[in-house]
């Protein structure tokens, strides 16, 4: 693995969230749930062009529930939200949603992102595969890189994917006077992966399959070359943000839009027609800061806006390559170890 900048814990940090992952032993590919059994208020931002969720028109302003009680994020394209039915299902044999008076009933939104070259195709995540992430889930720190929804995940595929690498899940924290601002990301971008703090490319589409040189996707469009035939919606990155903070659904949404800015640093190029980027924010409202008053907005936003990119270079610098039948994807870790000088004789 490639050393992280400094610990970027993780998004079960976050009072009131537990996360897991289950990954699937006959393919890449799996599923990664965050729940929040208490309920929290919650919001969502698509910037992508081509996504591919569940439950998100629940999560915009001006409708009736503000809580909601997990979040998937899976692979397997849209096969995919199928994940979120046994969320549903392992909570409600948990006791855990929103009491009608018939039943619990869980409110689960999803997004999946498309991975299904990295192996049989006809493999996805189920709704058996969101239960067992239910059954994994805790507050311990979560695995990163080829695990749960990032298990098939790859970057840099504007050149082809036969030059792409891989990609994976990854998550971090901030803790600011109490609070508490956590993400978990999945990236599967069309774009290349930079290091949000100094611009530098991590992973991305490489000059030829054979090569793990870099290319640096966005100077190569700007310099006029034709990028490859690339099918919309095979690409995206998908994301949760949390926070122990009492907020507004308004003021929650207004973090999502940081959470963005902190893809737009890390990933070029990001939101493209080709990708399908999501970002869900939850906030549980459960952090102890009556002694002290809480970060404003601006504060707020810049500790999301970080954790996102915290949370993209962890899932990076954690992928191991990949290989397949007939595919190679190379880890950021592989492609640095490469480019490193060889002592001289």
């Amino acid at each position: 693995m490639i050393p992280l900048p400094h610990e970027s814990g993780c998004i079960t940090d976050v009072r009131g969230v537990i996360a897991g992952h289950h990954t699937r032993s006959d393919r890449p590919t799996g599923c990664s749930v965050v729940m929040v059994p208490q309920g929290a208020v919650a919001a969502v931002d698509v910037r992508g062009a081509a996504p591919g969720t569940r439950e998100t028109d629940l999560l915009r302003s001006g409708n009736l529930v503000q809580r909601i009680h997990a979040v998937v994020l899976s692979g397997g394209s849209a096969w995919g939200l199928d994940t979120a039915t046994g969320v549903m299902a392992w909570m409600e044999e948990h006791g855990l949603g929103m009491e009608t008076g018939f039943g619990h009933l869980p409110l689960v939104s999803a997004a999946v992102l498309f991975d299904l070259p990295t192996g049989n195709a006809r493999i996805r995540p189920t709704a058996q595969d969101g239960h067992a992430a239910c059954t994994a889930a805790s507050q311990k720190p979560l695995a990163q890189g080829n695990v749960g929804a990032g298990a098939g995940a790859t970057v840099g595929k504007l050149f082809g994917n036969d030059c792409a690498m891989k990609g994976g899940i990854g998550s971090a924290s901030l803790t600011l006077h109490g609070i508490t601002v956590g993400a978990l990301v999945a990236c599967n971008a069309v774009g290349d992966v930079r290091d949000a703090a100094n611009g530098h490319l991590l992973a991305g589409s490489r000059k030829t399959p054979d090569s793990l040189e870099l290319r640096d996707s966005m100077a190569s469009l700007v310099q006029g070359q034709s990028p490859a035939t690339v099918l919309p919606g095979t690409n995206t990155t998908i994301g949760v943000i949390a926070t122990d903070a009492r907020l507004s659904r308004e003021q929650l949404q207004r973090l999502t839009v940081a959470g963005h800015d902190g893809l737009a640093r890390c990933i070029t190029p990001v939101h493209t027609l080709l990708d399908g980027d999501t970002l869900f924010a939850l906030a549980t409202g459960q952090a102890d800061v009556a002694d002290t008053p809480p970060p404003d907005g601006l504060t707020l936003a810049a500790m999301t806006s970080t954790v996102v990119s915290m949370a993209v270079h962890s899932a990076i610098c954690s992928a191991q390559s990949l290989r397949t039948d007939d595919s190679f994807w190379p880890s950021a870790a592989e492609a640095a170890l490469a480019a490193r000088p060889r002592p001289q004789k």
